[in-house]
């Protein structure tokens, strides 16, 4: 969620240069089930425009509605959706909207904090009463400094308190430069991941060849810095060169990504980590731990772009920790 308060925040700084005020809806509590859980947000200009989303379009326009006495009286509130009975499917939402005014301090400090992939925890102090209360709000902390997310908050500790702890986003590597990492570029940026692709200098690429991503490295096996590869980074190898894939494994021996994926066959993935062992039999056994080839589920995929969905559904159902299998076929909840 990490990169939807990213997108929160550059609409913001758009709406401020346009002199516009700003309020932050946040579904702080949930009863029953929805399409979004606990922790999503969206940021409503007073001309309506709305950034983000708290589900799955069905309650924006009643959120809207409902912030413009906040937009009024400058006075945070909190309103309830009831899913059940106006769709039949879902819960009863509890939705605090908050006026939205981050200072300059914050957001250089938010900023920083993505480029050091560090935690983030926010803390929305709200009551299931509807109606206004300017003791509502939120604070969010980077590591020992809290930042208030509107001008002269006070937190009051009778008020119940929805705990959030956001992850850095997540990062996608994908080593090649194929017309295939160009669309899993463009699908991977869409679910809001930060997307980088590695090419060799010989390659002659730019960062425009590949829509969505947001860094271009054009260097060779041994000159990729790995240390940014943490356990919010999926890597894929997939420059179609036996050669430049083996390279750039042995580079990456010594990270831990939460996912490496390498294209092609069984007979090539199994060549590519034998050759890899004869080079470099020390290497830590944890290193295939977390090693997927052929990369992407089985789903029929023949197209570079549903290859592409297939390689994003597994990394998906890896870091999660699932086990993929059709939702008709589930007898617990969707979400835990």
């Amino acid at each position: 969620m990490t990169h939807e308060l990213k997108s929160i925040l550059a609409a913001y700084g758009v709406a401020k240069e346009n002199k516009m005020k700003t309020v932050l809806a946040t579904v702080v509590a949930l009863e029953g089930s929805s399409y979004r859980r606990p922790g999503v947000r969206m940021l409503i200009r007073e001309d309506g425009l709305a950034t983000g989303a708290v589900s799955g379009g069905c309650v924006e326009k009643e959120v809207i509605h409902q912030a413009q006495s906040v937009f009024d009286d400058g006075i945070s509130k909190m309103m309830t959706y009831d899913g059940r009975y106006r769709l039949g499917c879902e819960g009863l939402l509890f939705i605090m909207i908050e006026p939205f005014e981050p200072n300059a301090v914050f957001i250089d400090a938010f900023k920083e904090n993505l480029i050091k992939r560090n935690l983030l925890q926010i803390s929305c102090y709200y009551s299931k009463t509807e109606g206004g209360n300017a003791s509502f709000g939120s604070v969010l902390a980077i590591g020992s400094d809290k930042f208030a997310l509107r001008a002269h908050f006070e937190q009051v500790a009778k008020l119940q308190v929805f705990k959030q702890e956001m992850e850095p986003c997540f990062k996608l590597l994908i080593i090649g430069a194929e017309h295939d990492a160009v669309q899993l570029a463009s699908y991977a940026a869409l679910t809001g991941w930060e997307v980088t692709v590695v090419a060799t200098p010989t390659e002659e690429k730019t960062l425009n060849d590949f829509p969505g991503a947001q860094e271009l490295l054009c260097v060779n096996p041994e000159n990729l810095e790995v240390e940014a590869i943490d356990n919010q980074t999926a890597v894929l190898l997939m420059t179609h060169s036996y050669v430049k894939d083996l390279k750039y494994l042995m580079r990456i021996r010594n990270t831990r990504p939460a996912y490496l994926g390498i294209l092609g066959p069984t007979k090539r993935r199994e060549k590519l980590l034998n050759e890899l062992i004869e080079r470099e039999p020390e290497i830590n056994d944890s290193f295939f731990d977390n090693v997927y080839g052929p990369a992407g589920l089985n789903i029929g995929a023949e197209t570079a772009q549903e290859i592409g969905i297939a390689i994003l559904a597994e990394i998906l159902a890896v870091v999660r920790k699932q086990k993929p299998i059709m939702l008709k076929h589930k007898t617990s909840p969707i979400h835990n």
